[in-house]
């Protein structure tokens, strides 16, 4: 993780958003060489567990009906 001074972040804070975005590396802000925040890219769409798979999958035929429950092994 990426370490800056808080007066150098003052100077160059809408290049180092842009960069944390790009890269997806955190950087910390230190204040007299203590941690005080960190700034860290958002979670980008298709990161959540939820819908990860929307739009990238199609379904072709029946598939409820496609393979008698028979053929299935049931332990």
């Amino acid at each position: 993780m990426k370490k800056m001074p808080a007066g150098q972040f003052k100077n160059t804070c809408l290049a180092v958003m842009d960069e944390v975005q790009k890269s997806g590396e955190p950087v910390l802000i230190t204040k007299r060489g203590k941690p005080v925040a960190k700034l860290v890219p958002v979670s980008r769409p298709g990161e959540d567990i939820f819908d990860f798979m929307a739009g990238k999958v199609k379904i072709i035929g029946d598939i409820m009906n496609s393979t008698p429950l028979e053929d299935w092994e049931c332990k």
